[in-house]
């Protein structure tokens, strides 16, 4: 198998190209690093494209170790053929492989290996070979009675023999992929119910779909009811036909042993076969569904991550609760934390006079300019509260309810208690929640991705296959936007490429030991961080008031000397991008033409671009050009909503089926994948992404199931 030209054509990428990725993975590049600073190399691939090829390269490397495994196996049996190297070598996945292995491998005891034992596999080769005419099987098998092996009667051997035939046909790497192909074709998956009882299984019930088309959320949902013990779960085929594949493949007519090697095609099929395909074809789908539900969880995890900061704003943070009241956190534009406290307005205490005097004296005394409300339980009634009391504020003053999804988790961790130690865990619940508002990425980075909640089925998928998945999601939002390396947390830093959580602690005692970094050369002094680390995080790291323009921007210090030749072929200095950026340089270069540039600067024209759009915006941040986030000033009552009314919301969801959208009444209205456009669409991720801001209609409200349905059909 040439792996390379097999990458080439999977993910359409040049010879040259996918040599170089190769070559970057292999010498220990990060995946973050290959993509924004070897874009000539990689024909400017991005970091999922990276990933994909990366995960898929992993893949064929075993696949080969795992051929060379199995022809040294089967070598070492001496029963390796030229034919079998060839099957071996043309298999394409891991299951074709050790299909053809099958009949090779090391067996536990079998029916079969226990009548081999007894000497009657040439009795059953002489029966599978279909060659014996007019002859009577009985006589044919009475030469192997042998009481001492236990064969007792021409019976007995033939039964024997049986066995070892169904052995063969279950064996047989062409019957079972045939098999595997009508299952895919025309198999059904089947669920029934275990139990009486109402559940939210109900649905499954009595439930079928063809396995071709029975979509991820749905086979996770099954797998789940089975698990709790509410479903009976199967594959179902038609056994005719399956048998039918099986004589044509094996069995010819005509031969006095045609109708017993029937019986022991039948015999495999549903003792052998069928069960094995039935686990094979279910594990199939979960993965693929585990596949789906991951790659979902990253898609919704990004853009939510990636959510414009709320920058230099003071914001009142609200952590609802009802017995022990809601706390509540001021925390200023740099992030510290100015007070902290706790109100009782929802029930039972309900003291609303006393809890909208507090909070209207917050506003006053700290000029709050917008307030976080977390999600979780009392959130409705805290919403309500605060909707109510900013209107009598005597400034102006915003509100947004955030997903506050793991806050619980940090506030109870180690972390939490390092970075708060004389807080009580609610209240650093609060700071948390705060903060999720001002830079969603640096809060949102200490919790464990998983438990951030914007997928489906996350408990359901392998833990490991997930974390990887949603690891490489973060590394890949915080190193696109950059951190200050003197403000930046372990939490952030240990995201960053090339850098490993001991490193990142090592980072943040260096600046504490020394005052600060004053250039990305001071980096090389970190214990631990060596000269291949450096080359991997120096261009993720800023600096916005160091001694370096250069240093406050996404240009690695590998293409300092570019930068500096450019901005002196133009005109300009180090001061120019410190003071406002090199602004209208762009221009001068498309004007003396881009390649020529690139070319007296010594690098690519990939390179060139992306150093232009730094020196024109030193210290950009990307999130700024994305939406911003919808900030609310009053609140809807569900029974408020009606049928045909307009609505704008933010997209909190993205699954399977379609989106959940907050349009400000506290409970998320469904947008079903039908009702999304009028084109069609093969899933939600399409069109749509977490923090989207849309406008919706009202097609119904279910008030007693806390249901609501919207259209985006036909809205303007």
């Amino acid at each position: 198998m040439d792996i390379l030209k097999l990458l080439q054509q999977e993910f359409s990428i040049s010879e040259h190209h996918i040599k170089n990725i190769v070559s970057l993975i292999d010498d220990g590049n990060t995946i973050p690093f290959i993509a924004r600073y070897r874009k000539e190399m990689t024909g400017s691939c991005d970091d999922q494209k990276l990933r994909d090829i990366n995960d898929r390269l992993t893949y064929l490397r075993n696949l080969e170790k795992r051929k060379e495994e199995v022809i040294s196996s089967i070598e070492e049996q001496g029963k390796l053929t030229e034919e079998l190297s060839k099957a071996i070598a043309a298999a394409v996945t891991l299951a074709e492989v050790e299909d053809i292995y099958r009949p090779y491998k090391q067996k536990r005891k079998t029916r079969a290996s226990v009548a081999k034992e007894k000497g009657l596999e040439p009795l059953a080769e002489l029966l599978f070979s279909l060659t014996l005419k007019g002859a009577d099987l009985l006589e044919v098998a009475t030469p192997y009675v042998d009481s001492e092996k236990g064969v007792e009667t021409p019976e007995d051997a033939l039964q024997g023999a049986s066995d070892i035939i169904a052995e063969i046909i279950s064996d047989s790497a062409d019957g079972r992929k045939a098999l595997k192909d009508l299952i895919a074709k025309r198999g059904v998956i089947r669920s029934v119910a275990k139990t009486e009882e109402d559940s939210v299984y109900s649905t499954y019930y009595e439930y079928q779909e063809p396995v071709s088309k029975i979509p991820s959320h749905r086979i996770l949902a099954i797998n789940r009811g089975e698990n709790e013990g509410l479903l009976k779960v199967s594959v179902e085929i038609d056994e005719a036909e399956a048998l039918n594949i099986l004589n044509k493949l094996f069995i010819k007519e005509g031969s006095s042993s045609t109708d017993f090697c029937k019986e022991a095609a039948k015999d495999s099929y549903s003792r052998l076969i069928f069960p094995s395909l039935e686990r094979e074809t279910r594990s199939l789908l979960t993965e693929r569904a585990n596949e789906q539900a991951i790659k979902m969880f990253g898609s919704n995890l990004k853009p939510l991550l990636m959510q414009p900061p709320i920058k230099n704003k003071t914001v009142l943070a609200v952590d609802p609760a009802y017995r022990t009241g809601c706390k509540l956190a001021v925390v200023d534009g740099n992030s510290k934390v100015l007070y902290t406290g706790v109100i009782y307005p929802t029930p039972p205490q309900s003291k609303t006079a006393e809890s909208e005097r507090i909070v209207l004296g917050l506003i006053d005394k700290f000029n709050i300019d917008c307030i976080s409300i977390g999600n979780g339980t009392a959130s409705k009634e805290s919403e309500i509260f605060i909707a109510d009391t900013i209107k009598k504020a005597s400034r102006p003053v915003s509100y947004m309810v955030v997903n506050e999804a793991g806050a619980s988790v940090y506030s109870a961790s180690k972390l939490g208690a390092e970075e708060f130690p004389d807080f009580d865990v609610s209240v650093r619940s609060a700071v948390s929640i705060a903060r999720r508002l001002q830079d969603p990425l640096s809060e949102l980075v200490k919790i464990d991705p998983k438990s951030i909640g914007v997928g489906q089925y996350q408990h359901d998928v392998p833990p490991a296959q997930l974390n990887e998945s949603l690891t490489g999601v973060v590394e890949d939002c915080v190193n696109a936007v950059g951190v200050d390396i003197n403000t930046a947390s372990v939490s952030l830093l240990k995201y960053i490429s090339g850098i490993s959580s001991a490193t990142a602690k090592n980072i943040v005692a260096y600046r504490e030991d020394n005052g600060g970094f004053t250039s990305r050369a001071e980096l090389k002094k970190v214990k631990g961080l060596g000269p291949k680390a450096f080359e991997q995080c120096a261009g993720f790291l800023r600096i916005p008031k160091g001694r370096i323009a250069l240093d406050n921007t996404g240009v690695h210090p590998e293409s300092y000397d570019a930068a500096k030749k450019l901005l002196e072929l133009f005109g300009y200095s180090q001061k120019d991008v410190s003071a406002a950026g090199a602004r209208g340089i762009g221009a001068k270069i498309q004007e003396y033409g881009l390649s020529k540039v690139a070319e007296e600067c010594g690098v690519g024209t990939l390179t060139l671009t992306d150093i232009v759009a730094e020196l024109e915006k030193p210290g950009r941040d990307i999130r700024d050009d994305l939406p911003k986030p919808m900030l609310r000033s009053d609140i809807m009552d569900m029974n408020d909503l009606r049928e045909g009314m307009e609505l704008t919301g933010t997209v909190r969801n993205v699954i399977d089926f379609g989106v959940f959208v907050d349009i400000g009444v506290h409970q998320d209205g469904l947008v079903h994948i039908s009702q999304i456009c009028d084109k069609y669409i093969k899933h939600p991720s399409e069109v749509l992404k977490v923090g989207e801001i849309v406008k919706v209609k009202v097609i119904s409200v279910d008030t007693k199931k806390n249901r609501i349905s919207l259209t985006m059909k036909g809205v303007q």
